[in-house]
C-alpha cells in the first residue's frame, strides 16, 4: 500500500536536491514527480504526468457511473415497450448500460482532460509564484521515515498533505 505526500519547494534549487536527497534515501525516480510552472524544471527532473496535472481519472469515473445509471434508464424504458421475447429484453438492458458507461466515460474524460486536477488547487498560487510541487509515492512502511527526514534536513519546505488512496493508474 502506497501513500501520496505532497511537499512545496521554494525553488527549482531547491527542488534539485531534494530530487538527490531522496535518490540517496532510497526512493525510485519513478515515484516523485515535480510540478512547476511550463518550462521552469530542468530536463534531468521527473515532471507531474498529464494524468496528475488533469482531472482525467476522477471525470472518467463519474462518467461511468452517469453513463451507467443513463444507459440502466433507457435499457428500463426498453423493458417497459419490449422487443419480442424475454432474452431480448436482458441482452438490451445490459447492452445499453455497458453503452452508456462506455460513452459517459469517453465524454466526462474529454472534459476532465481540460481541467486542472482539482487536488493540486491549494499548490496553485505557490506553483505560479516560482514554487515547486513535489509528488512522491511512498509506501507506507517507509512514509514516517522520509517525512522525518524531510522535516529535519529542509525546515523550509513546507508539508502540503497526504493522499491516503493513490489511483492505480497514474
Amino acid at each position: 500500500m502506497k501513500r501520496r505526500l505532497y511537499y512545496m519547494l521554494p525553488d527549482v534549487p531547491s527542488a534539485r536536491a531534494m530530487l538527490d536527497e531522496l535518490l540517496l534515501a532510497r526512493v525510485e525516480e519513478r515515484y516523485m514527480h515535480f510540478y512547476a510552472k511550463e518550462g521552469a524544471l530542468p530536463a534531468g527532473m521527473p515532471e507531474a504526468n498529464f494524468f496528475q496535472k488533469t482531472d482525467l481519472i476522477h471525470g472518467v469515473g463519474v462518467g461511468i457511473l452517469i453513463g451507467a445509471a443513463s444507459g440502466l434508464i433507457a435499457g428500463s424504458l426498453l423493458l417497459i415497450f419490449p422487443p419480442e421475447d424475454i432474452a431480448m429484453r436482458v441482452i438490451a438492458l445490459l447492452a445499453s448500460a455497458l453503452g452508456g458507461a462506455v460513452f459517459g466515460s469517453w465524454v466526462s474524460g474529454m472534459a476532465a482532460a481540460a481541467i486542472p486536477n482539482s487536488r493540486l488547487k491549494p499548490f496553485r498560487d505557490g506553483i505560479e509564484r516560482g514554487q515547486v510541487l513535489l509528488i512522491v509515492d511512498l509506501p507506507l512502511r517507509r512514509v514516517a521515515e522520509i517525512e522525518d527526514m524531510i522535516a529535519r534536513r529542509h525546515p523550509e519546505i513546507s508539508f502540503g498533505g497526504m493522499e491516503p488512496h493513490i489511483p492505480v493508474f497514474p
